[in-house]
């Protein structure tokens, strides 16, 4: 493009013109103008590195903007409204454009959030309220994937831009998330339900460096053609060359890195030609180590040091080399060398800038983070190795493609020169990977295959996709699906990579990927991850698939956690750990194994757990990766590990990280099965992973901040082992003790107040109204008040039950600021077995060593007696009654139940079993097994006599009282419930209720005599005459067993007055009616519906041999004394 056609920022609204410092936008920038400025179609431009495709980035968030203008010209700005989301998938580059953008919108009122791992500050409603958000892909993943609740899809409908830079990071198994989330964004967009919202019309600009199948990126972005911009290296200011070396691997990644050091000298001598070089260490130490070698190197020539060229060069390095603080920084710049990393200060950051810029340092050996910050130019770039160490991850891995090509950006000074040189030195087998990359001939493939079930469960959870034609729609909206579709063809080389064929039919590639969503469901299905209906059509979540996709964790590794033993111990929650795909880059080195060995042998006794062999002894050999594994761990989790190695030292590091978040998921799960045993020992490892130390280490003193190594050991000399013995310590006995000065035991004593506040946990049994159950209250006290601090102490509160391994009870509890004391009330079921020991725990989240532990043993019930509470209960055939009280309104009404006390006074109880105290809740009815009481005649009566002597006087209720109650039963217009209790119709007598009434008044009211003696007016065998020849007309009783005895709630007791009938529990025969209460019924009058079955064809006899439980035996339809079981079972 002519410098004519140049576009200008005048071009843009004078209220955008201040966001950029120069005049003309470059040819590239000028070609994509139009497009980005002044329309609304998605993007994708594959551009050389430096080309200057940021100022792209900039515009279309501009045009954004410009919605917001009005038409007299001022802007409008409405908070979180339009959002713009952009994806980097590295930290260094998006807190770059995090300064970048803020310098250049803040003054406009447009806020920038930083999402990333390294900025945890956020909450929802800073995502709501940011107009830009930088993230990463995973970052962006994880905080929409587990905090939906709290927002984590809520901003989504507001999201009306999409930047991706480098794009082609799609090519790294990073990628898969960034594929997940710009499927997620369209997916969602083309929901029905949300066509309204800003989402629904979302702008997608991506942008990457040169790749051959740019059209492929377009498809998934349905990008139209006019949109898709493919630049060459004629658009790179400066001419680069590249070159790629191969090297023969050593033992380790470390080895292999510090190697490389000998040959950088010879290559600068060869290629660079006397100019300045960037040299691309992965380390801070690696970066000095090689400013080290190539100073020693220059030395040995003396004044032909090929580095300083000229005298006064010499002179000015002389000069600046005092103002240098780091005493070996000061050696390396007078050889006109230098080095450059985080570790510095500023002002040696400053000088070593400068002299470089100036070309006074010749050679800057720097790590990988200079690439993404400060512009240092070069004309020769030197990466030294291709792989770096993640501390994420504890390991090595390879530089992903993004970070490569920001290295190799720095290459070429466009104001000094114009060319440029890229040497990578890397081992023999990624060469040709490497050479793709630089010539742009590398494709960008699909990774999420190997993880899209664990992507698809994700979706679930998010419940973006709710059944199978969602999840297929969800699929097809992958960079995956497009790459399938290219297999049918000749365009993808690789098809195995997607389980398919070449040369298949188009529809055989769609019934492909069905049936590969189909097979993943029914995976998910089948670890009860989902739910699916009968038909296997609608999905839904469950709790393992939840903590799956909160915990980022591999399917794999939670079937492991599902699979797990149901009373496991923390040895075995370890192993687990030591399975997980997690850390399954963690091999079992050759040279590793004779150290392990010692390691599990354990001379000193130092380990908690050991690798035994089939017959319980330490295994004399590790011999796989989980034992290496499981080995490493015990070791380091002692807090004083014996192994120093490098490469296991990573390893164990690794493995501490992932370990934590396991264990984390697995805790939630077992929690969840409510399984104890699981949950109190992966709750116990998820914090002594993090803390890496074991709950009976003699260093826990080292989770305190300021408390290394060296000065835990010095405590634990002096007898200061715990937080109590070192809040007694004498602040200058440790400062003696640790060889430090004043005030420093002091900052060590105050340290203690990083943690939480001490509590005090109590569980004891109190008194419970439920038979077979016991009642439990666990108390919470704080006994130190907290102190003021930012940092939030919580512990979970577990209860339940060793035999049994079943939690009653869990809560978590923030520390700082629970209502002390906190009391919860739990019931558990009197033990089955023996006994049944129940533990109160309260486990801190964070530290180890502080945890409480309560214990409550529970006894088994006494089989031998059961015990019954009685109550009065409407039997379920009758109709409900339902009582009207009319009540004077000069009488005072008490709400609650009647008193039973006064009662007593007025009205008497004729109830043949004494009713049980509220008070005291004491059963009135013990029943033995092995006693056997023989029914008759005489045992009868002798019971109805004893009995009868308790009864008190009958005193009649004062018609004229002021706050008479009178009963009025709904049921009353009914002719068949209405007169009171037709004898006639129910004994088929015609006994009259007169008769009714003065019979059982003259059978039950006791007559006093002048000496103060009771005599009854009948005779015994009167009485008994009497009930016989009424037991011939009784009705059925029901046959309900003890336990079914008749009884009625309190609430009924308060509500209803319950008639004799409906007290015994007497069924009528289908032809009787059913009594009612009539609301004249004098207060004394006592019915004895004494039912006893006919016995005139069945021997007496019989009944003796037979025990308690068969008294009610059948004949013929009616029971053998059934009366007697329903009144009198208390013989």
């Amino acid at each position: 493009m002519d410098t004519h056609t140049l576009k200008s920022v005048s071009d843009l609204p004078p209220n955008f013109r201040s966001a950029f410092t120069f005049r003309y936008f470059n040819s590239l920038q000028s070609e994509c103008f139009p497009l980005c400025f002044h329309s609304d179609i998605n993007m994708v431009i594959s551009a050389p590195t430096g080309s200057g495709k940021t100022v792209l980035f900039e515009l279309c968030i501009l045009r954004l903007l410009s919605k917001s203008i009005s038409s007299d010209g001022r802007f409008l700005h409405a908070k979180g409204a339009l959002k713009t989301v952009y994806i980097s998938p590295s930290k260094a580059l998006v807190q770059e454009k995090l300064r970048d953008w803020n310098q250049k919108f803040n003054s406009w009122g447009i806020s920038c959030l930083e999402l990333t791992g390294d900025n945890e500050t956020y909450s929802s409603k800073n995502i709501q309220d940011a107009d830009i958000i930088l993230t990463t892909p995973e970052k962006f993943d994880a905080v929409s994937r587990y905090r939906v609740s709290s927002g984590g899809l809520g901003f989504f409908s507001d999201i009306a831009l999409v930047l991706i830079d480098e794009v082609h990071l799609l090519n790294d198994p990073r990628g898969a998330a960034l594929e997940a989330i710009v499927s997620r964004i369209k997916i969602l967009s083309s929901n029905h339900e949300l066509r309204l919202s800003t989402l629904a019309s979302v702008r997608l600009l991506a942008v990457s460096a040169t790749i051959p199948n740019i059209e492929d990126l377009a498809e998934w972005l349905k990008v139209p053609t006019a949109g898709i911009k493919r630049f060459g290296e004629e658009m790179r200011p400066v001419k680069l060359t590249t070159k790629v070396f191969g090297y023969a691997a050593a033992k380790n990644d470390f080895l292999f890195e510090k190697r490389l050091q000998n040959y950088i000298y010879d290559m600068l001598m060869q290629y660079s030609k006397g100019k300045s070089a960037l040299v691309f260490c992965s380390t801070r130490k690696g970066a000095q180590e090689a400013a080290q070698k190539l100073a020693q190197t220059a030395m040995t020539y003396g004044y032909s040091n090929p580095f300083v060229k000229s005298r006064e060069q010499l002179e000015r390095l002389r000069e600046a080399s005092p103002m240098c603080s780091d005493k070996q920084m000061q050696s390396y710049i007078l050889q006109g060398v230098g080095y450059h990393n985080g570790g510095l200060c500023q002002k040696d950051r400053s000088l070593v800038e400068g002299l470089f810029l100036s070309g006074d340092i010749q050679v800057l050996c720097t790590t990988n983070t200079l690439a993404h910050g400060i512009n240092l130019p070069a004309h020769t770039v030197v990466i030294k190795s291709t792989q770096h160490f993640n501390k994420e991850k504890g390991h090595y891995m390879e530089y992903d493609r993004s970070t490569l090509l920001q290295m190799c950006g720095r290459a070429g000074r466009p104001p000094f020169d114009d060319t440029g040189l890229v040497i990578i030195m890397t081992r023999r087998e990624t060469v040709h990977l490497y050479e793709n990359l630089l010539n742009g001939c590398e494709v960008v493939e699909s990774q999420l295959l190997p993880c899209l079930i664990e992507h698809l469960t994700a979706e679930i959870v998010q419940l973006t996709v709710t059944d199978v034609t969602r999840a297929i729609e969800w699929m097809k909206c992958s960079y995956l699906y497009v790459r399938m579709k290219k297999a049918r063809s000749h365009a993808i080389s690789n098809p195995e990579n997607y389980a398919i064929k070449k040369g298949i039919p188009k529809d055989r590639v769609e019934k492909h990927l069905q049936e590969l969503c189909l097979q993943k469901i029914n995976e998910l299905s089948s670890y009860q991850m989902i739910w699916t209906d009968t038909d296997g059509f609608v999905l839904k979540p469950e709790e393992p698939g939840r903590l799956m996709t909160k915990y980022y964790l591999k399917f794999d590794t939670m079937k492991y956690i599902i699979n797990a033993p149901t009373g496991y111990s923390l040895d075995e929650a370890l192993h687990i750990v030591c399975r997980a795909e997690e850390i399954s880059w963690i091999q079992l080195r050759r040279n590793e194994k004779k150290t392990l060995n010692d390691v599990n042998a354990d001379k000193e006794g130092r380990l908690r757990f050991h690798i035994n062999d089939n017959k319980g002894k330490r295994k004399k050999r590790i011999q796989t990766r989980e034992e290496k594994l499981f080995v490493l761990a015990n070791d380091w989790l002692t807090g004083d590990p014996s192994v120093h190695d490098l490469s296991m030292t990573q390893d164990a590091n690794s493995l501490c990280s992932n370990g934590s978040r396991i264990a984390r998921c697995m805790k939630e799960y077992f929690i969840y099965k409510k399984n104890y045993k699981g949950t109190i020992s992966s709750t116990l490892l998820a914090k002594s992973l993090f803390q890496k130390l074991w709950d009976d280490s003699p260093y826990l003193l080292k989770q305190l901040p300021g408390i290394g190594m060296v000065t835990a050991k010095a405590l634990h000399s002096m007898g200061v082992r715990s937080f109590e013995a070192l809040a007694e310590a004498d602040p200058r006995r440790i400062e003696i003790v640790t060889g430090r000065k004043y005030p420093f035991g002091n900052h060590i004593k105050e340290s203690l107040s990083s943690l939480p506040p001490k509590v005090e946990i109590k569980v004891e049994e109190v008194e419970s109204q439920k038979q077979g159950v016991s009642k439990l209250a666990v108390t919470l006290t704080r006994l130190s008040q907290p102190l003021v601090s930012t940092k939030r102490h919580y512990a979970d509160m577990i209860v339940g039950s060793e035999e049994e391994n079943h939690i009653h009870f869990h809560e978590k509890i923030r520390m700082d600021d629970f209502s002390s004391p906190y009391s919860v009330t739990i019931l558990v079921e009197r033990p089955q077995q023996a006994k049944v020991t129940v533990k109160a725990d309260l486990i801190f989240e964070e530290y180890i060593g502080i945890d409480l532990h309560e214990t409550l043993l529970l006894k088994k019930a006494n089989n031998n007696t059961v015990n019954y509470k009685s109550e009065n209960r409407l039997p379920h055939y009758y109709p409900p009654m339902v009582d009207v009280c009319v009540v004077d309104d000069n009488s005072p009404v008490k709400s609650g139940p009647p008193n039973r006390k006064n009662q007593k006074d007025e009205m008497p109880s004729f109830k043949l079993i004494d009713e049980d105290s509220e008070e005291e809740k004491e059963p009135y009815l013990t029943m033995e097994e092995d006693d056997c009481v023989i029914l008759n005649e005489h045992t009868v009566f002798d019971h109805i006599r004893q009995k009868a002597k308790c009864f008190p006087s009958l005193i009649t209720l004062n018609p004229t009282s002021s706050a008479r109650l009178k009963r009025k039963s709904l049921m009353k217009n009914s002719p068949e419930l209405d007169p009171l209790f037709q004898y006639d119709s129910v004994f088929r007598s015609t006994t009259t209720t007169k008769d009714i009434k003065q019979t059982a008044q003259k059978i039950t009211t006791p007559v006093y005599a002048s000496n103060g003696k009771t005599e009854r007016p009948f005779s015994d065998e009167t009485v008994f005459n009497y009930i016989r020849k009424r037991s011939k007309n009784s009705p059925i009783l029901a046959t309900s067993t003890v336990e079914d005895h008749i009884a009625i709630s309190s609430q009924e007791r308060t509500n209803t007055k319950t008639s004799p009938y409906t007290s015994y529990r007497l069924l009528p025969s289908p032809s009787a009616k059913i009594p009612s209460i009539k609301s004249d019924a004098p207060a004394e009058m006592l019915s004895f519906d004494i039912s006893m079955a006919n016995s005139s064809n069945t021997n007496l006899e019989e009944k003796k041999k037979g025990s308690c439980s068969q008294l009610a035996g059948n004949s013929n339809g009616s029971d053998h004394f059934l009366g007697f079981k329903s009144i009198f079972s208390f013989l």
